[in-house]
């Protein structure tokens, strides 16, 4: 803060000049780059703040905290990664991903990788886990939303886009982010030392990341970890097992943000109901059917969170706490109930709309109460999930 305000005093003292403006710039960059490796020293917090990291690495929180997670766990020297090739796929990583969405970013990217990091750190994960298995993770983390058009599938389908034909209707954002991190891959020449069948599994394990986060079969993957849970059947020296693993954790990195602290939670929630209404403006402008979760008229960012937080987030953290039952388990969970205490009990008038809003994937008819009443016999994709 200092050196701003210095700064600003400097361009109004009588000896202002281009040159001097052009040494304090010069001067405040040094000062961010050192606070922006400062911060990577703490990357493994979960109190983390993506938000400030940006600012500092000058809008290349992507690439700086990727290209410094590669080189903790000695991935470049393991996997004789050319240092160039890397910062150039990272770069090209950050770029394909849409600075415009208020959301699906780069920003987002970099989040999801550092709370990967973070579970990638708990013992259940880390005395199991080989090299092979932390590179997936971390170039899954960084790719899983690559060229995300900032909105969902349903709107995909809806207006017959390209990308719905080609992938049949199914998973078609997550196919996409996973075709587009092969092609860049490919393109940066990364992994080109690597033997072809070695290269094409570890696309295909990669490809097997990324579609998990589809959240339209969250609850295909959720009753899947609980049914291992409760039989014991998770072997982590089991690589399928290590792999269903992996699965999960990026799962939960990908919707991590409402058991993050209070502050970095409430801005994530800002941003990703301004994508879902900048959604729903577009489908008013083209006559469609407004998406549940994008009309802006008739929900508010507390009412979206809560729905989210009870039918989404919830049921997929209790059962990350019995796999990994660490202190970090039990700060997301102390944050996560916190935060919905919070959008609870925010003045009426952040809690507009009188319908409760549905995540729970299936038939689902609500009481007056708001409790949900599951139709057993006639399952479907209920079309107000989060993307």
């Amino acid at each position: 803060g200092r050196s701003v305000r210095s700064f600003q005093s400097n361009l109004h003292s009588p000896h202002y000049s281009k040159h001097h403006t052009q040494a304090t710039h010069h001067m405040l960059d040094q000062k961010y780059i050192g606070q922006a490796k400062c911060m990577l020293q703490k990357v493994g917090s979960w109190n983390f703040d993506i938000f400030l990291f940006e600012r500092l690495s000058n809008g290349n929180s992507l690439v700086d905290l990727t290209f410094h997670l590669f080189s903790e766990y000695g991935l470049i020297k393991l996997f004789r990664l050319d240092l160039l090739k890397l910062r150039r796929f990272l770069v090209i990583v950050q770029e394909a991903y849409h600075s415009e969405n208020p959301y699906h970013n780069a920003l987002h990217a970099a989040d999801v990788t550092q709370a990967m990091y973070c579970y990638l750190q708990e013992p259940q994960l880390s005395e199991s886990l080989t090299s092979c298995d932390i590179l997936l993770g971390l170039l899954a983390a960084a790719t899983h939303d690559l060229d995300h058009p900032g909105v969902n599938q349903t709107f995909l389908i809806n207006t017959n886009h390209y990308l719905a034909s080609l992938y049949q209707n199914t998973s078609v954002l997550e196919n996409h982010h996973w075709k587009s991190a092969v092609s860049l891959l490919r393109e940066s020449g990364l992994l080109s030392h690597f033997p072809s069948e070695d290269r094409q599994c570890l696309e295909t394990r990669l490809g097997s990341l990324i579609l998990a986060t589809d959240i339209s079969r969250q609850n295909e993957y959720l009753s899947e970890f609980r049914t291992r849970l409760d039989r014991a059947e998770l072997h982590m020296n089991n690589s399928q097992d290590r792999h269903f693993i992996l699965q999960m954790a990026l799962k939960c990195a990908d919707i991590c943000n409402p058991c993050r602290p209070w502050h970095l939670c409430k801005l994530w929630s800002h941003k990703v109901t301004e994508e879902f209404f900048n959604q729903g403006d577009i489908e008013r402008r083209l006559n469609l059917d407004v998406s549940i979760l994008c009309d802006r008229n008739s929900n508010s960012v507390a009412k979206i969170q809560i729905g989210f937080i009870s039918f989404v987030v919830e049921p997929l953290f209790v059962e990350w706490a019995r796999f990994s039952d660490t202190p970090l388990s039990h700060v997301m969970l102390g944050h996560m109930t916190s935060n919905k205490f919070n959008w609870t009990h925010l003045p009426q008038k952040d809690l507009r709309g009188t319908t409760q809003i549905c995540f729970c994937l299936c038939t689902v008819n609500h009481d007056h109460l708001g409790h949900a009443h599951h139709s057993m016999n006639q399952h479907y994709s209920c079309p107000c999930y989060y993307e």
